[in-house]
């Protein structure tokens, strides 16, 4: 028999991670918690206040306005870091706090980060 408290599925596990991420990173206005979710068909990014509990930016890569530059899901994932990195920059914020909501720093999650960074956002 497993423990009651024991997380039974993939997505309960990765909940799990994102709890214990979820204690030591935490946005402010001046620093915003930029957050990745990514599902089996679309990836999504938003700026998050956590002091006013506002969200300041949110872009998926069903956005309007996106642009794609590589086909294909990392592609996709790329050109929603870029959009966020340009929207945050109309916003006046350059430095924010990456969480990477439970994913490992790997593929979609990873290519995010390179496009925000590309688009002139610190973390």
């Amino acid at each position: 028999m497993r423990p009651i408290l024991k997380p039974k599925t993939k997505t309960e596990r990765r909940h799990r991670r994102h709890l214990r991420v979820r204690k030591t990173v935490i946005g402010s206005a001046e620093r915003p918690r930029l957050v990745v979710f990514r599902s089996l068909k679309h990836t999504y990014a938003q700026l998050v206040d956590d002091s006013n509990g506002r969200t300041l930016v949110g872009v998926s890569d069903v956005s309007k306005d996106l642009k794609r530059d590589k086909p294909g899901k990392v592609g996709a994932a790329h050109a929603v870091g870029m959009l966020v990195g340009k929207k945050a920059s109309e916003l006046g914020i350059k430095i924010v706090v990456f969480d990477r909501g439970g994913y490992l720093y790997h593929g979609r999650v990873k290519a995010v980060a390179e496009g925000a960074r590309e688009s002139g956002l610190e973390f």
